[in-house]
């Protein structure tokens, strides 16, 4: 594994406290006992600030679709899908919208790729949708504007990690931050929820690095990624802990 050892935060929750789209309790004191860490890695979405990918589940439930419907067609496009273009920087912000809605709407691989999913979960595989009409723009920006809170309990454990001056904080994120001052419309960014950027300072200030996909134009799960901070930052893999919502 690099950046070992890789923590999902799902693996430190009491199980009482799991949920699907993060944790609410940690165990931070994970890092105080392995002497030869010398740096702690943080997702953002789903970890520092709320999940994006929690606004899906409601758009699926608005939409009358299974629960993860629009989840598994995302991730199955693999590395060629408009959300893992955008998330690498490859894709202009318009043209991911027209892409995106294209991917979500098209039923003819959703409902194959779904179909395994049901079958790898061993559960019963619902009605699925004919046809569908996804609209990009719409689903991106609930994503966006609902994944702007802090977790608390995330938040008070960088301020003490920082403040007790041992480790190096970093930041490790699938993220938009490279299109940031790329012409985009006022009410566009208003729209999204921009206004500061789509990382203001204030989440960058929380850390010693940061590094996002689409300034990188790597992104998890990619070992790639993982191994360039791990340089950049001057830190052995094997003396990161890496805090994800995401089981590696």
């Amino acid at each position: 594994m690099l950046c070992h050892p890789l923590v999902s935060i799902r693996s430190m929750q009491r199980p009482e406290t799991r949920s699907p789209y993060g944790s609410r309790r940690y165990n931070y004191r994970i890092a105080m006992y392995i002497p030869h860490v010398k740096a702690v890695m943080f997702d953002i979405g789903g970890v520092v600030l709320r999940s994006p990918f929690a606004a899906i589940a409601d758009y699926e439930a608005e939409k009358e679709l299974p629960p993860h419907y629009l989840n598994v067609s995302i991730s199955s496009r693999g590395s060629s899908g408009a959300w893992q273009r955008f998330e690498r920087g490859e894709l202009p912000l318009f043209d991911f919208y027209a892409a995106f809605s294209r991917d979500l709407s098209d039923t003819t691989n959703g409902n194959i790729w779904y179909t395994e999913y049901c079958v790898r979960k061993r559960t019963v595989c619902p009605k699925l949708p004919e046809q569908l009409q996804i609209d990009g723009r719409d689903l991106f920006g609930r994503m966006m504007r609902s994944s702007t809170s802090y977790d608390a309990h995330i938040l008070t454990a960088i301020t003490n990690l920082r403040a007790a001056g041992r480790w190096r904080i970093i930041a490790l994120t699938n993220n938009f931050g490279a299109y940031h001052g790329k012409e985009i419309p006022k009410a566009e960014l208003q729209f999204l929820g921009w206004q500061n950027g789509p990382i203001p300072n204030h989440l960058r200030e929380l850390f010693n690095h940061f590094y996002d996909s689409s300034a990188v134009g790597l992104r998890k799960p990619d070992p790639q990624f993982y191994l360039h901070a791990c340089k950049e930052s001057g830190v052995n893999p094997e003396q990161v802990i890496f805090l994800d919502d995401i089981r590696m």
